[in-house]
């Protein structure tokens, strides 16, 4: 089908519980098909899946321009738009990843640990695919390939539910994906998109499709996660929010703060590990301060600040107490003065998410006491705490980054989508 004429998304399914309910049988099946599917088969797929993606990229930027035109329409915010967005390198990198992601290895049937116990029995660790994902997923389109992508490779099926703003980018890229498991000689239903936009498909997610769905991974705002975490039937892999903050200690080389903060920021201030709050030591913010302040609001970016801050800048706009545990996705940033390093983490163990937070210094030891003390699923030294991404982590992509402490914890790869199950192997023994 020719996605920019595919049904408007208010046209889809009459009944949403029996389709969801029929996806979940269907990709149930096709669990135990991937589960055994061979390495080659699935590398196959990817390949294709990316030169699908070059190929049909007119036919996506068609389909998102739609996207574009309507959330323009709706009055969407900059960065929700620069989410939303698809161009030609976007379209590339999307393509560039599938190939990334059929290099790495595979991670099923991986031997994790082995040892023999002293009645001769031989016990290994062996890692399996986890069964059926659940992606539910708002604005960036390429999570539909990235996600597919990610549960193909490490043997999974998956439902992804992608948000109506993207629809028919959704389906322009899910297309490209369904050509290439079809070439590969796997089932279609491996990698499905729910055709509907009615928002009683997200609740028959969250109920667990009736015992087909075995994880779910949410990934868009606040509403959307909390609902999922409060909600869900499931084991959800998810972080609620991305308060990530940069502080700058005492022994901070200045222009590697600039640099490492304006990239924090604002390379992209739309995602989840960009800054959100700038720490700043009381020890060097007579030097350090006014630098880094000056040059964001230079850039358009709006300052938030404490005393000290306001200071700095008449631009500088003054910060209430929702500022400090605020993820505003867009360019604006929240600015403290702080007294030193345990000050610091204390304010991160405050105000903080437990996604991605960062140190700038030149000092060793206050580095390592950051990092070790910072308890976030990503803590970062003397970089932009934008490398919160499973692409830059060698992971090919990533489905999400997981803020809790159960199994996965960052970014979600393909390790972090297996399980495991405990071959034995005996000789006749016993139990007495």
């Amino acid at each position: 089908m020719d996605n920019i004429e595919a049904a408007a998304p208010e046209a889809c399914g009459a009944n949403t519980g029996q389709l969801m309910e029929s996806l979940g049988r269907a990709a149930r099946k096709c669990a135990h098909a991937l589960s055994l599917a061979p390495t080659e088969q699935k590398n196959r797929a990817l390949l294709l899946a990316a030169a699908a993606t070059r190929a049909r990229s007119a036919n996506i930027l068609a389909a998102n321009a739609r996207d574009m035109a309507a959330a323009k329409a709706n009055g969407a915010t900059g960065a929700f738009l620069d989410r939303l967005a698809l161009d030609a390198p976007r379209i590339e990198a999307t393509a560039s990843g599938l190939e990334a992601i059929a290099a790495l290895p595979d991670p099923v049937g991986r031997l994790l640990a082995r040892f023999e116990r002293p009645n001769g029995l031989v016990i290994e660790r062996i890692a399996t695919p986890l069964g059926v994902v659940g992606v539910i997923y708002e604005s960036r389109p390429a999570v539909t390939a990235d996600a597919g992508a990610l549960c193909l490779k490490a043997g999974n099926a998956v439902i992804l539910r992608g948000g109506s703003e993207s629809y028919f980018s959704n389906h322009a890229i899910h297309d490209c994906l369904l050509t290439s498991l079809k070439e590969a000689g796997l089932p279609r239903d491996a990698i499905a998109l729910v055709p509907t936009a009615d928002r009683a498909a997200v609740g028959e997610m969250l109920r667990g499709l009736s015992g087909n769905l075995d994880v779910i991974v949410p990934r868009g705002g606040k509403g959307l996660v909390g609902r999922v975490q409060d909600e869900a039937r499931v084991p959800v892999f998810a972080h609620l929010e991305g308060i990530v903050h940069v502080y700058v200690d005492r022994a901070a080389d200045l222009e590697k703060a600039k640099s490492v903060l304006f990239n924090s920021k604002l390379r992209r201030a739309g995602i989840c590990g960009a800054a959100e709050t700038l720490l700043v030591d009381r020890a060097c913010a007579a030097t350090h301060l006014a630098p880094l302040v000056k040059m964001l609001l230079a850039a358009g970016c709006e300052v938030r600040g404490d005393a000290a801050t306001l200071a700095i800048d008449p631009r500088v706009v003054p910060a209430t107490g929702a500022d400090w545990s605020t993820e505003y996705l867009d360019a604006v940033i929240s600015v403290r003065v702080v007294d030193g390093l345990v000050a610091a983490i204390a304010h991160i163990e405050a105000y903080g998410s437990h996604h991605t937070d960062c140190i700038v210094t030149e000092e060793e030891e206050a580095a390592a006491r950051f990092l070790h003390e910072v308890d976030s699923a990503i803590v970062i030294h003397n970089a932009s705490t934008q490398f919160a991404d499973g692409g830059e982590f060698g992971f090919g992509a990533e489905i999400g980054i997981a803020t809790g402490r159960m199994h996965a914890r960052g970014p979600v790869g393909l390790e972090q989508l297996t399980s495991f199950k405990y071959r034995v192997h005996g000789s006749g023994q016993t139990r007495p």
